[in-house]
């Protein structure tokens, strides 16, 4: 069985860095008191402090304009046609043989 990755929102890695921040205690400790990995935590540590406090969430939220999103929407529609023609064209070299 594969491992299933935790996904957190991005309130809940905001006010884990914060608390990270406020609370003076080591990130092994406020990870331990999280129930979150260290290396995670690591992470959106380092993410708020190269964005001015602010943790990056993957998702919708980042793009910096309505058109980027349009952008990233259309280069995954792009990309899901391409492997779904990917699919019929081995199907059909499956079945003219």
């Amino acid at each position: 069985m594969g491992k299933h990755k935790k996904q957190y929102s991005a309130e809940f890695k905001q006010d884990a860095v914060d608390y990270y921040h406020s609370s003076g205690k080591s990130l092994e400790q406020v990870a331990g008191d999280l129930k979150v990995s260290k290396s995670a935590l690591s992470k959106w540590v380092a993410s708020a402090n190269t964005n001015n406090g602010t943790v990056n969430h993957r998702g919708s939220g980042n793009y910096s304009s309505d058109a980027e999103k349009e952008i990233a929407r259309l280069k995954k529609e792009l990309k899901d046609s391409k492997d779904a023609l990917d699919i019929l064209k081995k199907a059909i070299s499956i079945l003219n043989n």
